[in-house]
């Protein structure tokens, strides 16, 4: 069941209304009469799945992989 605050009361409660709301309740915030807002919680940040150096050893970058595309290759790239 949701819970409706007058805005004058959600500024005066606020803290204490974002610990409710971080505790499983449906906390709606009215102007009047009109609902306008409904305070919901945040999900804790994930870790990313990417973990430095994961690849190593298992990929090899070519000599020559950085030197400067010939004209010819470059007008391929360019799709000329």
């Amino acid at each position: 069941m949701a819970t409706t605050v007058k805005m004058h009361d959600a500024k005066t409660h606020l803290s204490s209304l974002v610990a409710r709301a971080v505790a499983g309740e449906e906390i709606i915030i009215a102007r009047g009469d009109a609902p306008q807002v409904k305070l919901t919680p945040i999900a804790p940040a994930t870790k990313p799945n990417r973990v430095p150096g994961a690849l190593k050893g298992k990929i090899s970058i070519p000599d020559g992989f950085f030197d400067p595309m010939t004209e010819e290759e470059l007008a391929l790239w360019e799709g000329k």
